[in-house]
């Protein structure tokens, strides 16, 4: 039977409303402000709080105290969803970074089985690497990078069920392995690549729909050489995921992003490690250590590993760093990657027929609850 959810400050395609949400199953049938309620079993006093659609994280490394690569296995992929729920996110990928190929056989066959066993919240995997640029690696084991051939191309495509999102460097491939990518339904998007304004405009045509952490692990805009950040600004089609920590992006080159892009483009990602919702925040990527120094992840260099971050705090963030008011913020990180995954007619709007994922957050912008196809937590 229908459950209400009323009494809550509901985000309706970019505005609040004061309306009643009514879902049965795992579907929202109803919103507005003059619903029958006798026909509902229960009701559920939102306080006044904000209920937006469910966050959705595009980038996911780890979290409660576990790292995907380290362990490619349902009961992972598991722990990190639950560990993310307690901040809203009520969808993800679980993001591999560069390793084996035999690695990203087991990453996929566990996305497959978690979405098969209804583990909450998979709705497919992120292969984040091994075809990046060495120029650009970050924190990624250059020692694992390689071209993107046939028989990588063959594995990027053999998932059976969600979305596949593969974040490649352009220079490592060629306009038409990135076409036959995206042909086969892959989400393509660039990253830690040092190629050339040029090259990057040749791979969105090619296919490239999106840009992993905008300004990170990529050529900047310069004068002469606008680089990856100049054709991810000045393509106004594409999808920017940014991580708004307060260390990977000064929020005055945000704040320039936001001005250059209309927002319905960018997308807010955590990138987050093994450290997200756990009180002993030191952990190791591939056998090298990382600290968690003021709320930031950095290797023995002193090079950033990822992020500390959850999905309200980027919120949060994004809202006081930048600027943007709830609703902007909110859609970036629900609607806006939905959007992205091609997911867009399910998930990341509250209105009827939509799978009912919701976030509520409080006045403080912390969650305090969430729906993922209904269920509550």
């Amino acid at each position: 039977m229908a459950v209400a959810l009323v009494n809550g400050q509901v985000l309706t395609d970019a505005q609040f409303e004061p309306v009643t949400v009514v879902i049965e199953g795992d579907r929202i049938i109803a919103v507005g402000r003059d619903i029958d309620l006798a026909t509902t079993t229960a009701q559920v006093d939102l306080e006044g709080d904000f209920l937006l659609p469910g966050f959705l994280d595009t980038q996911v490394n780890g979290g409660g105290g576990l790292l995907f690569n380290d362990a490619p296995t349902v009961e992972t992929i598991a722990t990190i969803g639950a560990a993310h729920r307690r901040y809203g996110v009520t969808g993800f990928l679980p993001t591999l970074i560069s390793d084996d190929l035999e690695k990203v056989v087991c990453a996929i066959e566990a996305v497959d089985q978690a979405i098969e066993t209804g583990v909450p919240g998979v709705l497919g995997i992120h292969i984040e690497g091994p075809f990046l640029s060495e120029r650009r690696k970050g924190v990624h084991d250059a020692s694992k990078f390689r071209t993107l051939d046939e028989a990588a191309l063959t594995l990027l495509t053999s998932s059976r069920r969600g979305r596949t999102l593969v974040t490649l460097a352009p220079e490592t491939t060629t306009p038409e392995m990135i076409g036959r990518l995206a042909g086969a339904g892959v989400t393509v998007a660039a990253g830690h690549t040092n190629a050339t304004y040029e090259r990057l405009i040749e791979a969105l045509s090619a296919g490239v729909t999106g840009f992993t952490h905008l300004f990170n692990a990529m050529s900047p805009l310069a004068n002469r050489e606008p680089g990856a950040v100049g054709a991810a600004l000045d393509h106004q089609d594409s999808w920017c995921g940014v991580i708004i920590d307060g260390r990977h992006i000064h929020p005055a080159a945000l704040r320039i992003a936001f001005r250059a892009k209309r927002h319905d483009r960018f997308m807010l990602v955590t990138d987050a490690m093994p450290s997200v919702g756990m009180v002993d925040k030191n952990f190791t990527i591939q056998g090298r250590p990382i600290r968690v120094v003021n709320g930031v992840c950095v290797d023995e260099n002193g090079t950033l590993a990822g992020s500390d971050l959850d999905m309200a705090s980027a919120v949060r963030n994004a809202v006081e760093l930048t600027g943007l008011d709830l609703a902007d913020a909110a859609a970036m990180a629900s609607t806006n990657p939905a959007a992205f995954l091609g997911l867009g007619k399910e998930l990341g709007r509250i209105a009827p027929g939509y799978r009912a994922n919701l976030t509520l957050l409080d006045r403080g912008l912390k969650a305090t609850r969430t729906w993922i196809d209904g269920s509550a937590a």
